[in-house]
């Protein structure tokens, strides 16, 4: 079984993902660093975390099964 991932992580990954939709992608490296540029004062850890659930993010709106209210 997985982490359980703090509301910070899940709140900020979310406005991240509803403000620049089309530049995530599945390749976790590919989103640390965009998080790593958009974010300019954030931890290791706290970006790590962040691009790991744009991983999930991503992958849910492919088999949509992302909830109607991630999308507002």
């Amino acid at each position: 079984m997985g982490r359980v991932k703090i509301k910070v992580v899940k709140r900020t990954a979310l406005e991240l993902f509803k403000r620049y939709p089309d530049i995530w992608t599945k390749d976790f490296e590919k989103n640390k660093k965009l998080v790593q540029a958009l974010l300019k004062k954030v931890s290791k850890k706290f970006r790590n975390q962040i691009a790991g659930y744009l991983v999930r993010l991503v992958k849910f709106k492919e088999q949509n099964k992302l909830p109607i209210q991630y999308l507002r």
